[in-house]
C-alpha cells in the first residue's frame, strides 16, 4: 500500500512539473504586461506596434479559442463591473442571439470581475468571457475570449489562467 502511495504521489509530481514546464511568458517591449500562454497551441497573431497596443492570440484556431486584449481608460469612479455592463449593454447584446450569463469576482495578479455571454456566429453557437481587470482607478484591461460554446468552455482552467497570470510590468 505504501508502495502504491509513493508512485501515485510520484506521479502527480511528474505531470504538474510538465504542465508548469508548458507555459511560456509572452511579453513585448511595446506593451506594459505580460502575461502566461498555458500551451504552445496559443499564439499571436497579432503584434503591438507605435499606433496600436491591442494584442491578439488564438488556440490553435480562431473558433476553438481567440483572445483580444484591450486597454481602456475609465471615468474616475468607474469600477469593473461598470464596465462589464456597459459593454454588455453597448457592445454584446447586439450579436445575433445573444444571451446574458453569469458575473463573478475574479482574483489574479489584477482583480476585477468576468462576465460571460453567448450569442451566435454564422449558425455556431459561441460563448464569450470577458475578464475585466483593474489596473489603477482609471485603467482596465479588457481579456476577450472567444470561441465555440462547447470549445471554450473547456478551455475554462486555460482562459482563467491567462487572466491570473496577467501583470503589469
Amino acid at each position: 500500500m505504501r508502495i502504491l502511495k509513493l508512485t501515485l504521489i510520484a506521479t502527480l509530481i511528474c505531470l504538474s512539473c510538465s504542465w508548469a514546464g508548458a507555459q511560456e511568458v509572452f511579453t513585448n517591449d511595446s506593451i506594459p504586461y505580460s502575461l502566461e500562454l498555458p500551451s504552445a497551441s496559443w499564439r499571436a497573431v497579432s503584434e503591438p506596434d507605435a499606433a496600436h497596443e491591442h494584442l491578439e492570440f488564438v488556440n490553435g484556431d480562431r473558433l476553438d479559442g481567440f483572445l483580444q486584449i484591450r486597454k481602456e481608460m475609465v471615468d474616475s469612479g468607474m469600477t469593473v463591473e461598470d464596465v462589464l455592463r456597459r459593454d454588455r449593454d453597448q457592445k454584446f447584446r447586439f450579436f445575433p442571439g445573444f444571451v446574458e450569463g453569469k458575473e463573478e469576482k475574479f482574483s489574479g495578479r489584477l482583480n476585477g470581475v468576468v462576465g460571460t455571454y453567448e450569442y451566435v456566429k454564422t449558425g455556431k453557437p459561441m460563448l464569450g468571457r470577458v475578464y475585466y481587470l483593474q489596473a489603477d482607478p482609471r485603467t482596465v484591461y479588457a481579456l476577450r475570449f472567444t470561441g465555440l460554446r462547447d470549445k471554450l468552455m473547456r478551455i475554462r482552467n486555460q482562459t482563467d489562467l491567462i487572466a491570473r497570470s496577467f501583470k503589469l510590468k
